[in-house]
């Protein structure tokens, strides 16, 4: 710590940055440095990278990893190194805020992909907002993260300039979900969520949006994170008689949750949000799962042109998680914070100012490519302007996707 003060220190009386890279759970990225005086430039990122939700946060490790590679291979900053500091928030917001402030002490960093989990997230903006640390998830989806606590009403308020996201909110989420149920005509909903952010505040949308689009609510319940008994549930929901099993939370729950549904001889679908969106989810609910829905962000990556180089170098260097959730987000998110020092350093004589974080934050603010995923360029609020949605069932043993656009309503 000592250390880094110095060449804080050092910066504000130089106007340069010269730094060495930090470890990383995930590694240094490879690629060697063209810059003379030796800059490197970190990206933090925080998700589950083990325990729950860790197929998932991997694929958003790996997503940063590939792009800072990517960034260095082809000098996309000359002068500039990246390099990534990966840690794991195990999906727990006491954990995700330990880790912002860790983070935020290491004077390398200069933006931060992540969390994967809104809960974490709010227990990180805070820390990251103080030290005008920017950062982007590539998988939050509750709106009030960008839009304050009243967004509902139509109050919306940006609580964090620091904040973004490449994700589009379950406020669109949730309703194309309901809609499209809606379109397929399921008519009788039981919902169901885990009690944290992002599962609750999806369900409390497709829950609303489903008794507008006509649909009735056969029953409501929820679940504890952790659970793997489900069988006093799925009582209800089968004399409920609902013709669709709405499930607010995450895939380790629904999989379970799933399996003893069918088990039980209930063969309605269970459908949910890109929480229950893995590969995870078919290989521990087996056949189970057929027929099951998920909503998710964007369009199917491995449809997209854009994204088939990262798809190839993910899969050649047999990286763990699952790219298909995030994994472009991440890589996006990523590119994001690199093109936003590029512009910082060329705003300041190919040197980075003494108050590069907070000069960062406003370049990200201002950014506009084409990414693998998809445009590339945040609102007023921070959120994406890639309103995109896809809704995938599972058929054959694998995840389908069925529709591709944005909500209507």
């Amino acid at each position: 710590m000592r250390h880094r003060s110095l060449l804080v220190l050092s910066i504000a009386l130089t106007g340069a940055l010269t730094l060495t890279a930090c470890g990383s759970r995930g590694g240094s990225s490879g690629g060697s440095s063209n810059a003379s005086s030796g800059v490197t430039v970190t990206i933090g990122v925080d998700a589950p990278l083990s325990g729950q939700n860790s197929a998932t946060g991997l694929g958003i490790e790996y997503g940063v990893k590939i792009a800072v590679d990517d960034a260095n291979a082809n000098h996309l900053v000359p002068g500039v190194t990246f390099a990534i500091k990966a840690l794991d928030d195990q999906a727990q917001p006491a954990t995700g805020q330990q880790n912002a402030t860790a983070l935020v002490a290491d004077s390398s960093v200069l933006g931060v992909v992540g969390p994967l989990n809104s809960g974490v997230a709010q227990s990180m903006q805070q820390v990251f907002a103080t030290a005008n640390l920017v950062e982007i998830s590539p998988s939050n989806t509750n709106p009030q993260l960008t839009q304050g606590p009243n967004w509902a009403s139509g109050q919306k308020v940006r609580g964090y300039k620091t904040y973004f996201r490449t994700a589009t909110t379950d406020a669109l989420q949730g309703a194309f979900a309901a809609q499209y149920a809606s379109g397929i005509g399921k008519k009788k909903a039981f919902v169901v969520d885990d009690k944290q952010t992002y599962g609750a505040g999806l369900a409390g949308i497709f829950k609303d949006s489903f008794q507008k689009d006509g649909g009735s609510i056969a029953g409501t319940d929820h679940v504890n994170t952790g659970d793997k008994d489900f069988s006093a549930l799925v009582t209800k929901v089968k004399s409920s008689g609902a013709d669709l099993l709405y499930y607010g939370g995450q895939y380790d729950e629904a999989s379970l949750l799933t399996k003893q549904l069918k088990a039980a001889g209930d063969n309605i679908p269970l459908m949910g949000g890109d929480g229950i969106y893995s590969t995870t989810y078919i290989s521990t609910a087996g056949q189970g799962s057929e027929g099951d829905y998920a909503t998710a962000v964007g369009v199917p990556v491995d449809t997209l042109a854009t994204a088939k180089d990262f798809i190839a170098k993910y899969k050649a260097a047999n990286y763990p998680g699952d790219y298909g959730d995030y994994g472009g987000y991440s890589y996006d998110a990523a590119t994001a914070i690199i093109k936003s020092v590029g512009t910082v350093l060329a705003a300041n004589g190919n040197k980075l100012p003494s108050d590069a974080r907070s000069k960062v934050v406003d370049a990200v603010q201002n950014v506009d490519f084409n990414g693998i995923a998809g445009h590339v360029s945040f609102d007023q609020y921070g959120d994406t302007t890639n309103k995109q949605l896809t809704v995938y069932q599972v058929t054959g043993g694998k995840w389908v996707s069925v529709k591709t656009g944005t909500y209507t309503g």
